[in-house]
């Protein structure tokens, strides 16, 4: 059962970027990420809510929340702010760059974490997780001259730099969610639905200062479903994984892989459906990339 839910957590993580493409082309980036926190947020309030007034019937349903001190509220509250530069960093980065590039430097998330854990734990990369080390920065290289045949530079492009930026900041959440569940004792529902909500009070006041004064004078904003689906899709997946975890014969270095390979949905059906080029070069760029995620993984 638990890997019938990580392929389900899988297939919505690719939906989930593909709706960020659809959501954010010629749109506000702002006002995008402010409604598809607010669809997320009002998803984990009613959990929140039925954690505190019904909390037997949310521990039967699988959805409790349990109460948090104040540090670890601001420990949260930290997070969400980790998570959402990381999220104006790539959705601007999205908006510009062809998704079939944008999937696989996202899905190299692994690479930073690793080298993340091994300045901030200590741990040391085994030869196997060195050769994926290797393929994933291969890869890199490739994309970058690929990038070039349309127009893309890699040392140059802002927006490159903005997917790397929001690439290393996301594995920032990823070394603090470590931190929190394996050394805090943190629940990941804890974690999941506190950090959703400040997500988009973070949105809102990002919105309010940035957004709204000089809003006639940038993008415009255009309502799009992919907008709300944003949040909906990224919540349930999270809830379907850590429904996953909870399995006791879960083996979590398999639920990683079948996360990752979401690129894999994002990257094909995103490319024919936004018609972009040089897709099967690509293709063999990103299969370097995801051996090279794979091997990280499985060696962790």
């Amino acid at each position: 059962m638990w890997i019938w839910l990580g392929l389900c957590s899988m297939l919505l993580l690719g939906f989930y970027d593909l709706s960020k493409k659809h959501a954010l082309t010629d749109n506000a980036v702002l006002p995008t990420l402010f409604f598809s926190n607010l669809a997320g947020a009002c998803m984990v309030v009613p959990i929140i809510l039925i954690s505190l007034w019904l909390p037997e019937a949310a521990q039967r349903t699988g959805l409790y929340a349990a109460p948090l001190t104040p540090g670890g509220h601001g420990l949260l509250v930290l997070k969400s702010m980790i998570v959402g530069s990381s999220w104006i960093c790539a959705f601007f980065a999205m908006k510009h760059l062809p998704i079939s590039m944008v999937s696989p430097i996202r899905a190299s998330g692994p690479l930073w974490t690793l080298l993340g854990a091994v300045v901030l734990f200590g741990e040391m990369p085994s030869p196997m997780q060195w050769v994926g080390m290797i393929l994933i920065f291969a890869g890199y290289f490739g994309f970058s001259v690929l990038g070039r045949a349309e127009g893309i530079h890699f040392h140059r492009s802002l927006w490159v730099g903005l997917i790397f930026a929001a690439t290393l900041i996301g594995t920032c959440s990823t070394l603090m969610d470590k931190w929190l569940i394996q050394r805090m004792d943190f629940e990941p529902m804890q974690v999941l639905v506190w950090y959703s909500l400040y997500n988009f009070i973070f949105f809102t006041i990002v919105n309010a200062v940035f957004w709204f004064p000089k809003r006639k004078s940038t993008t415009p904003f255009r309502w799009r479903w992919t907008v709300p689906m944003i949040g909906i899709l990224l919540v349930l997946s999270d809830w379907v994984y850590f429904m996953a975890v909870e399995n006791p014969e879960a083996l979590i270095v398999i639920l990683s892989v079948l996360r990752r390979c979401s690129v894999l949905v994002g990257f094909f059906v995103g490319a024919l459906i936004f018609k972009e080029v040089n897709k099967r070069k690509k293709s063999w760029v990103l299969a370097g990339i995801m051996v090279g995620v794979l091997l990280i993984i499985l060696a962790g």
